[in-house]
Parts: structure tokens; C-alpha cells; sequence
């Protein structure tokens, strides 16, 4: 029996051996299941094959995602040894001490090669605590074939009445064919991202300058009525289900004559292998009603380490390799340059492959650069972002403005209903964070 034990504990113990080591080279990435990233864990690979390291993906959609990894960050958990975050929690997260700077990544990571504005809004006091991994705005996608046909002609710069009427002009659902297709996923960085432009160029802003909520405001009142009304008659049947990739999915398939939403997908949207539209589709600068400001988003989604993992040193190997010029050009060499990450590299835009194969670079470079997430609203305002306010507080507010435009979407509450439930509720919260009397 003895020899027995002896035996069981000692292979028990060899397996032990055997497997440690490769446990100590393992990272374990939380990412969201955007199609960048789907196409970085494809690629992966090349890393792996050259340095020894295993990774281990967790991919998540991207509200699941984020609530995973602020209740893993915030309690000190150690599940994850990089993290996608962007523009929203990188500051915020710094400031609390939960990630590792990474300006330390070495002379040939060519920092001055990224955007200032991307970098910007991954830094605090001066150092970048997230790597961008792509950067993006918002514009509009148009079916220039659906266009041409009805004898429209989509601006350079449309207005939100102009996409009101031609989406009413081309709406054909017996054809499968709706008007417009807009994120209606309840979700501070789903339906919220949109509708927070949508307030901005209407006039509105978040809170006034003593941080009172402003959603009974007029501008509030008027955005959201257009998003409904132009949902409910031109849009697509159950929309309260569509995110960022389900409208995705409906534009590349056809069903949309519109789509305004990031400029990440354009590389996507013009891939004849995913996209039934690549031959058909423009471009146009995001819709604005009043004022420019805040119209358009930016955002980046990053790369970043928590201060909790133990591996931080292989981690940065992986995050300098992804976010490097040489993975832009992996990408280029392997799935060719239109797909290669967006919005984050001067080089990208200055590479003769890339602006032969993308002729939306331009556009959306300059809606990055032109996108000031230092004044969001022309009125005055106490925070900085567009479509995000940069407090801890804001992730509960938009998940609750989000769920009760949501519930004026589906017709089971009127705008002003919802949007006095969702000033009771912003308000309740800014009280407890402080900000309120």
C-alpha cells in the first residue's frame, strides 16, 4: 500500500513538474469578440511559435467583457494577465493603481508613431497605460447602388433631417432592404454610444456645470425621439438585440441602405470575402443637426496589463508585438492592408499598400483628428469624452439610460417617460457619488 502512495504521489508529482513551467509561460488574454480581435488571436500564433509563450483567450462580447473585468480589476483578482479596455477606463483605472504603465516598451515600439489624440486618451499624468490596438470614430455607410437607384446623393457631410428622408425614400422591408440600421442594444457602450453623438450634435450635454444630470433637457428629448421614430419606421425588426456586430451583419448582408457606426468595420465592409456590399458601399462623414460638436466619437481599444499579474514582463512581449507597426504589417501581408488596424499609426496612413487598398483612409483619419473629446458639447460641460463621460459613475448612469431608451424603442414607455426615469435614476447615482446635494 505504501509503495503503492509512493508511486501515485510520485507521478502526481512529475505531472506537477511537467505542467508548471508551461502554467509560468502562460498569459491569459480577456478580450472583446470584435473581428480585430478575432483576427489577432488568428494570428497569434507567429507570437507564440516565436517566443515560447502559450496564450489562453477568453473572448466576450463587449458588455459581458467589461463587466468581467471591472469586477476581476476592482477586487484585485488575478484572472487575467492582459485585458481589452479603451479610452473610457484606461484613465480611470490608472488613477486607481489597478494597471502597469507600458511607456516603458522600448525606443523601437516608435511611440511618436501613434495619434496624439489615441494616446492621449490612454494616458494618465503623462504616461500611457494602454497600448492601442486599433483607433476608430463614426461615420456614415452608405449603399451608393440603392442611392443611385432612387436618384439620391449622399453629402459629404449629411444632416440628421437628410438621413431621416432618405432613409424614408429607400426603406423597401418587402426586399429585406430597411431604411437605416443603428446600434439599440441597451448598453452604455452599445445603444448609449450612438445616442450620446446623436444628444451632442442636437445641442445637449451629460450634466450641466454642477454635474445635474440634463436628460429632461430639450436636445436630450428631441435626439431621442428622432432615434426612435427613425428605428421604428425604417429600421430593421428587433433591434433592441442589435449591437455593433449585429448591425454589422445586417449592413454586410444587404439589409441596410445606412449604417452609421464605427469606422473599424470599413475594412470589413469592403472585404468581398465578408461583405455582400464591398462593391457598393460609400462613405460620408457622421450625420450633425445643430452643432459639430461631439457628432462623430473616438475611441481606441487597448491593450493593458493589470497590476495584479504576476507575468507582467511576458505580458508586455505580447502587447508590444500586437501593437506594433510589424503586426500592421502581418496583417497587411497575410489578409491584405485593408484589414490591417485602424486609427492608431501615422505609418498605416502613410503606407502607399494601405491607401491603395483602403479609400476610406482618409476619411476616417481625419474624423479621429477632428473628433475633440475635450469639448464634447457646445454647451458648457464639466467632463471630457463624447460618447463616455470620464467618471467612475458614468458606466451605471448609461447602463440605465441605455435599458430605458431601450424600453421607449420597443413602444413599452414614451421618450419623456423614460427619459424621466433615467433622470431620477443618474441623479440618485451622482448623489451618492458625491457630486449632488
Amino acid at each position: 500500500m505504501l509503495k503503492k502512495a509512493a508511486a501515485g504521489a510520485c507521478a502526481v508529482l512529475i505531472l506537477y513538474l511537467l505542467y508548471q513551467p508551461r502554467r509560468e509561460r502562460e498569459l491569459t488574454i480577456g478580450t472583446v469578440n470584435n473581428a480585430d480581435m478575432i483576427l489577432m488571436q488568428r494570428l497569434s500564433g507567429e507570437f507564440e511559435r516565436e517566443t515560447g509563450i502559450r496564450l489562453s483567450w477568453v473572448v466576450l462580447g463587449e458588455s459581458i467583457l467589461r463587466q468581467r473585468l471591472t469586477v476581476d480589476i476592482s477586487t484585485g483578482g488575478s484572472t487575467f494577465d492582459i485585458i481589452t479596455i479603451g479610452s473610457y477606463e484606461t484613465p480611470l483605472w490608472a488613477a486607481r493603481g489597478w494597471l502597469t504603465p507600458l511607456d516603458g516598451l522600448g525606443p523601437g515600439y516608435d511611440y511618436e508613431d501613434i495619434f496624439d489624440v489615441i494616446r492621449q486618451g490612454l494616458s494618465h499624468q503623462g504616461r500611457l497605460y494602454a497600448a492601442p490596438f486599433y483607433g476608430e470614430s463614426s461615420f456614415t455607410y452608405y449603399r451608393k447602388d440603392l442611392f443611385e437607384k432612387a436618384g439620391l446623393r449622399m453629402p459629404d457631410q449629411p444632416s440628421y433631417e437628410q438621413i431621416r428622408r432618405f432613409a424614408a425614400r429607400l426603406h423597401d422591408p418587402g426586399r429585406n432592404v430597411y431604411g437605416i440600421c443603428l446600434r439599440g442594444e441597451p448598453g452604455w457602450g452599445q445603444n448609449v454610444a450612438y445616442l450620446s453623438t446623436l444628444m451632442h450634435t442636437f445641442g445637449g450635454r451629460w450634466f450641466d456645470m454642477d454635474w445635474r444630470p440634463q436628460l429632461r433637457s430639450p436636445a436630450w428629448t428631441e435626439a431621442v425621439s428622432f432615434y426612435v421614430d427613425v428605428l421604428r419606421a425604417y429600421g430593421p425588426p428587433g433591434v433592441t438585440t442589435d449591437g455593433h456586430n449585429e448591425t454589422r451583419a445586417l449592413y454586410a448582408n444587404g439589409n441596410c441602405a445606412m449604417w452609421v457606426d464605427s469606422t473599424a468595420a470599413a475594412g470589413y465592409i469592403l472585404d468581398p470575402n465578408q461583405s455582400r456590399v464591398s462593391r457598393t458601399t460609400g462613405f460620408a462623414r457622421a450625420p450633425v443637426a445643430r452643432v459639430a460638436n461631439g457628432s462623430a466619437w473616438v475611441w481606441s481599444w487597448a491593450l493593458a496589463i493589470p497590476k495584479s499579474s504576476p507575468k507582467t514582463s511576458m505580458a508586455k512581449e505580447f502587447v508590444k508585438w500586437a501593437t506594433s507597426r510589424r503586426y500592421a504589417a502581418l496583417v497587411g501581408e497575410r489578409y491584405g492592408w485593408m484589414l490591417a488596424p485602424p486609427g492608431t499609426r501615422k505609418s498605416t496612413y502613410e503606407s502607399p499598400e494601405y491607401q491603395r487598398a483602403a479609400p476610406f483612409a482618409g476619411l476616417v483619419r481625419d474624423a479621429i483628428l477632428t473628433a475633440d473629446f475635450t469639448r464634447p458639447s457646445a454647451l458648457p460641460a464639466p467632463y471630457v469624452g463624447i460618447q463616455y463621460v470620464m467618471i467612475p459613475e458614468f458606466q451605471a448612469i448609461g447602463a440605465v439610460v441605455g435599458q430605458e431608451i431601450s424600453a421607449a424603442l420597443t413602444g413599452s414607455a414614451t421618450v419623456e417617460q423614460a427619459l424621466a426615469l433615467a433622470q431620477q435614476e443618474a441623479e440618485r447615482i451622482m448623489r451618492r457619488g458625491g457630486y449632488l446635494k
